[in-house]
């Protein structure tokens, strides 16, 4: 029996609701897996990232704790050292407990590594109870350095294994956004013979944000983070646009503050710093922002060295990471404009004491830098900025406070440029000290 032109009508139409149907299941279905993979790498690539480097952090501050303890012999310091082996503890159980094949076998050796280390620093302890310092010196510099390198070395491995992880991903959603916009164009085309204005349809609705994807997907490949990726809407598409947004933002976060950091100290740099000022003067709560300046000490470095100098910059870094409490809780920071400049941001009752005890610490380990004979003298003989020989005290502190709630400075840079006015005043002062700005309004 022929078929009637309804029934050719009605079965051109079941075609293309059948082609539809399909193009629509295989768009959706493309869609749900770029979707799980782009949550994975927000839900477990990122965690396995942070935590790496925390790890990372915790064991160089273990490392930094064990050498000073031998140096200083100080229980405090031995404190610290099994603080930081607490949170690297903690880091690593919480890598084991994220599914992930390419850190299982190197948790396990970190695990054995890390246990070793701390038992090398019990028996160190026990050796520097003994005064037999010199023996645990050199299991230190032996053993230890080792275990660190191996440990670091074992970190880095899991970090570059993310790393990859995220890049196979990212490959992957980018070959399936490909194919599912190829795939989805041919059924559009065949249901336009059938049907122009569904085609048109299924173009629209699909096609075009597949493509957009598609784009997107490269463009983040590419590490290009700035592209705006428009797509405002309510299913799995939505969805999965919104997951590119935060990932794009999540990384250019990441990628903005890895930049921005000192590569001296680790400390945030000028864009973290005018950030958390920026914050903090926004949400109209008393602080203070302390401007961390060191006196003379261009002569030492030109005297001493650059390198040397850096040693001091360091030291410097220490000082105010071990006197700084910058977790969330605490609300503290603190950054590294650049050379010899820090800044302290803090409440105000805890920022006067948090500089008293910085200035005292840096007076107490500032002079180790120098030549025993140039301590016993209090100074040191340089050229100065005309090229003239005169006599240089030793390195000094100075710290300028400015203090605001949000009502009198309008901007960081505003806030930031009367720090620096303050601390030009303050280093006309002898020695190391802080000055208020309160205090210096007051006397005017």
């Amino acid at each position: 029996m022929g078929l009637t032109i309804q029934r050719k009508l009605l079965l051109s139409y079941l075609f293309m609701a059948l082609l539809t149907v399909v193009a629509s299941a295989y768009a959706i279905f493309s869609l749900q897996n770029l979707n799980e993979h782009a949550q994975a790498i927000v839900d477990r690539d990122f965690s396995l990232l942070e935590t790496s480097k925390k790890m990372m952090d915790a064991l160089m501050a273990q490392e930094n704790a064990e050498k000073k303890y031998l140096i200083l012999k100080d229980a405090s310091i031995a404190e610290i050292f099994w603080s930081r082996s607490q949170e690297f503890n903690g880091g690593l159980e919480t890598l084991k407990n994220i599914p992930f094949s390419g850190t299982t076998h190197a948790l396990s050796q970190v695990s054995v590594l890390h246990d070793r280390y701390d038992e090398m620093f019990r028996n160190a302890m026990v050796l520097v109870g003994n005064a037999r310092v010199e023996e645990a010196v050199v299991i230190s510099e032996s053993d230890g350095r080792k275990i660190v390198d191996d440990m670091a070395a074992l970190l880095r491995v899991i970090h570059k294994n993310v790393e990859n992880d995220i890049d196979s991903k990212m490959n992957l959603m980018k070959s399936q956004g490909l194919e599912a916009s190829r795939m989805t164009f041919t059924l559009s085309i065949i249901s336009l013979l059938v049907g122009l204005v569904m085609a048109l349809i299924i173009t629209y609705n699909i096609s075009r944000p597949l493509k957009e994807l598609k784009k997107a997907t490269g463009m983040i490949a590419d590490g290009q983070f700035d592209y705006n990726l428009s797509i405002n809407r309510r299913d799995e598409i939505g969805a999965l646009a919104d997951a590119f947004g935060f990932m794009t933002e999540r990384l250019k976060v990441l990628e903005r503050l890895l930049l921005d950091a000192s590569p001296l100290t680790g400390l945030p740099g000028n864009i973290a710093i005018e950030q958390e000022i920026g914050k903090r003067l926004s949400e109209k709560k008393g602080f203070s922002l302390c401007h961390v300046d060191l006196d003379n000490f261009k002569p030492f470095a030109d005297k001493y060295g650059y390198a040397w100098g850096s040693e001091v910059i360091k030291e410097v870094a220490n000082i105010l990471v071990d006197n700084v409490h910058i977790s969330t809780q605490e609300g503290e920071f603190i950054g590294h404009i650049g050379g010899d400049d820090f800044v302290i941001i803090a409440e105000p009752r805890r920022a006067e004491l948090i500089c008293r005890d910085v200035i005292r610490e840096f007076d107490r380990r500032s002079e180790r830098f120098y030549s025993e004979k140039d301590r016993e003298k209090r100074f040191i003989v340089g050229r100065d900025r005309s090229g003239s020989q005169q006599k240089f005290p030793l390195i000094t502190m100075t710290i300028a406070i400015v203090t605001d709630d949000g009502t009198r400075y309008q901007d960081p840079l505003e806030m930031a440029k009367k720090a620096a006015e303050l601390k030009e005043y303050a280093k006309t002062l002898q020695g190391s000290n802080y000055v208020r700005q309160e205090d210096v309004e007051k006397m005017a």
